[in-house]
């Protein structure tokens, strides 16, 4: 199916989801991948997972980028790249005061509009992918992705990332879904820093929170530094998004 959903986080960023329905031949006939892509698809075992890495680039066509324009650093994170030519001609447009007289104010902003997304500065990307949803946020801040399936297995691990103080007083369905979403904080955060040696239970630390009020915030303690984070979070069917963002006053 086309995209499932588009979630606006703010201003400067947006949350896309695709429900992955399609085949694998379908997925790979519509995209196009450079070299190293099509190694690392080939390389999956899981079809499940061929089918989410191809959604990611439908994703990034829907938003008129391509699987050429993403790239991952070192460390594994991936970044979208920045068309400086066109950034250039932006900037002299943004710059550019005096109109021609037959120039209406109305033509010059649908000018503005047409420009992509990209050079509006949203250039970090977070992305994910679990069984039937890939996902993708698009923003002008640092932003960390993650979306899990919600599922029982993960109060049998819960002790080993996160408070578990956090889960009393509440029924059995909404400790799965908060210890869903506090993984999902902590792999998102962890996106953001990507640094070696960095662990969910001991330097990653959530506040408490209600799962109703689909906000919260985190604290991550390594390196002789701390850094705290506000965080996002909604269930989209049977799965639940979350996005981490650094605060301002870090």
């Amino acid at each position: 199916m086309p995209l499932h959903k588009v979630i606006y986080l703010s201003n400067n960023t947006k949350l896309y989801l695709w429900k992955i329905t399609e085949d694998f031949d379908t997925l790979f006939s519509q995209v196009k991948l450079k070299d190293s892509s099509l190694a690392r698809l080939e390389s999956m075992k899981s079809e499940s997972h061929q089918k989410g890495f191809l959604a990611v680039r439908m994703l990034l066509q829907h938003n008129n980028y391509n699987d050429f324009d993403l790239y991952y650093d070192e460390f594994g994170k991936p970044h979208l790249k920045v068309d400086f030519e066109s950034l250039s001609q932006h900037e002299n447009l943004s710059q550019h005061e005096n109109l021609s007289q037959h120039e209406s104010l109305s033509q010059h902003e649908n000018s503005k509009k047409l420009l992509p997304e990209a050079l509006e500065g949203n250039n970090y990307i977070s992305i994910s992918h679990s069984a039937d949803f890939s996902a993708i946020v698009i923003s002008n801040s640092k932003v960390g992705l993650d979306i899990e399936r919600v599922k029982v297995k993960i109060l049998r691990i819960a002790a080993r990332f996160m408070d578990v103080s956090h889960l009393q007083n509440l029924s059995d369905e909404e400790k799965i879904k908060k210890a869903t979403t506090v993984w999902g904080i902590k792999e998102s955060i962890f996106k953001i820093k990507n640094e070696k040696g960095i662990s969910f239970p001991n330097h990653i630390f959530e506040d408490d929170f209600s799962f109703e009020d689909k906000k919260a915030t985190a604290t991550l303690k390594f390196n002789n530094k701390e850094e705290k984070f506000q965080i996002q979070f909604d269930s989209v069917e049977d799965y639940i998004f979350v996005c981490a963002f650094k605060s301002i006053n870090n």
